[in-house]
């Protein structure tokens, strides 16, 4: 989407520059977020070839060496993990911006950390891969915690008429730059060099904070300010404890590596159980705070059903770039019309049909609200389940048709992407616009938050399995993966009056 500027605001007529009719700021945050995410998907592309490369499993998925030569089984978790890790880092990002350093410096800090974190994955070496993994993990939690929030900041208030599109152009800049990067990174890492791809990741960054720099002068003033700043003393026992947690850590780990027993599930194990641990202790917390109301309590009661269904949606759907991108490399033919293509290119497929499919998603809400059929919003999430369900069972056909070693038809794996982004589509945007809803006043800014770790409770799933030995590349568990989503989506579409009785007067 190229950038249109006209003269002239819905506020301020003939005053002030704007952005398709949107304060001139929304320019500076559609860029950023474009190049953070052109640099996020562009790595997400490269990363799980990158580490089977120069291995058995890379071998026979036909990718050059230079990479980390692990197996299918430890990618697999390590890319769960690092999914993971980006989404539970957005409740401390949150929590930065809201009381340490506020939006705006919140974002620029991130935009440093993401830069240098694929710097230094661009370096060879196993230490600098995990270095600039947990660094790009920690900037994008951070910056993806602050971004939106600077958006909203450039309206007044949420009554303003241009404040729900000015979030749908800032939308169509994430699915632009997700669009764009596997065709540039994902081309050169594949085809040419991986820290070649992973250093263009860390220019797009770069340019993405070079542009946020120079547009800050047009955001809300707002965005400069600490929201909820800490007291002195607050700002100690935070630190005192971080530095506990720290230095607890450092010790036992290096008892362990002193004693020569560390692995890599040492790192990973204890990452994915309190990826699954965090929710489920920030969903019990909030249900059991005495300061919620009956009627508070109820709705988070029907919340948590919306949770586990999202978990399971996102445990199935983020293995696009990791069981189906090995599916893609090794088993699915890379030729349309003559012309090859590399196997990184399947990962633009979803963005592709995000900015395809949401316009008339939008319209076929409102145009079955008018005639007062629109599906609620419980049968909305069964049917994402069973789409993503649904899926996966398409899947298995040209798993199938490759055990004797041919290679399928692209379109396999078109169909396979269409389908989890109708899904997507089903689920993402009404579980975010259903959390604000369901939020008790007292948690309506942490419950963002605290959708976005039905993210990280999935993938931490996804990494448990891979960590325990199980193959998610094999048929018979990409099969029950999809009964298993099927199954969730009946229960909660049998379930429905119960959740929607809970849901008390939000439908």
């Amino acid at each position: 989407m190229a950038s249109s500027l006209t003269k002239g605001s819905a506020s301020n007529p003939g005053t002030e520059t704007t952005f398709f009719g949107h304060p001139r700021g929304l320019a500076t945050l559609f860029m950023t977020e474009m190049w953070e995410r052109f640099s996020f998907y562009g790595m997400r592309a490269l990363l799980v070839y990158y580490l089977i490369s120069g291995g058995a499993d890379g071998t026979k998925e036909g990718l050059h060496g230079g990479g980390l030569a692990m197996t299918m089984a430890a990618a697999s978790s390590i890319y769960a993990v690092y999914l993971a890790m980006v989404y539970l880092l957005a409740m401390p990002g949150g929590w930065l911006g809201d009381r340490v350093w506020g939006p705006r410096k919140a974002v620029t800090v991130a935009g440093v950390i993401i830069v240098a974190g694929h710097l230094t994955l661009a370096l060879p070496g196993t230490a600098m891969f995990f270095v600039g993994l947990a660094l790009v993990a920690l900037g994008s939690g951070v910056l993806k915690a602050n971004i939106s929030t600077m958006v909203g900041q450039l309206y007044d208030g949420p009554d303003d008429p241009r404040r729900d599109g000015g979030f749908t152009v800032f939308y169509m800049g994430i699915n632009l730059g997700a669009f764009v990067a596997p065709f540039v990174i994902g081309t050169v890492g594949e085809k040419i060099n991986w820290h070649f791809g992973f250093a263009l990741a860390g220019i797009g960054m770069a340019l993405g904070l070079i542009q946020f720099l120079l547009g800050t002068k047009h955001l809300s003033p707002k965005s400069s300010m600490v929201p909820n700043p800490l007291t002195v003393q607050e700002r100690k026992s935070a630190l005192s404890k971080g530095l506990v947690w720290l230095a607890v850590a450092a010790a036992f780990y290096a008892l362990v590596g002193l004693t020569g027993h560390f692995t890599l599930n040492w790192a990973l194990i204890p990452i994915t159980v309190a990826g699954l641990l965090i929710p489920t202790a920030v969903l019990v917390r909030i249900k059991r705070d005495k300061d919620l109301t009956a009627t508070e309590q109820t709705k988070m009661s029907s919340y948590i059903w919306f949770f586990v269904a999202a978990a399971v949606f996102w445990m199935i759907y983020d293995q696009g770039g990791s069981t189906l991108a090995v599916f893609a490399k090794g088993s699915t033919s890379g030729e349309v019309f003559g012309f090859d293509f590399p196997a990184t290119w399947f990962q633009s497929l979803n963005p592709l049909f995000v900015m395809a499919l949401a316009p008339v998603f939008a319209w076929m809400w409102l145009a079955l609200a008018r005639k007062g059929k629109e599906p609620s919003t419980t049968v909305k999430f069964a049917q994402a389940l069973v789409l993503i369900g649904g899926s996966f069972f398409v899947f298995v056909v040209p798993m199938l048709m490759a055990d004797d070693g041919s290679k399928v038809s692209p379109m396999w794996l078109v169909s396979i992407y269409m389908i989890q982004t109708i899904g997507e589509l089903c689920l993402s945007p009404v579980g975010l616009s259903l959390t604000t809803k369901l939020a008790p006043a007292k948690y309506a800014s942490q419950m963002m938050g605290v959708w976005f770790l039905a993210v990280t409770a999935g993938d931490c799933v996804t990494g448990l399995l891979s960590i325990a030995g199980v193959d998610l590349s094999g048929t018979s568990v990409v099969a029950a993966e999809a009964a298993l989503a099927v199954l969730a989506g009946f229960a909660v579409y049998m379930y429905r009056k119960k959740i929607v009785a809970l849901m008390g007067d939000v439908h």
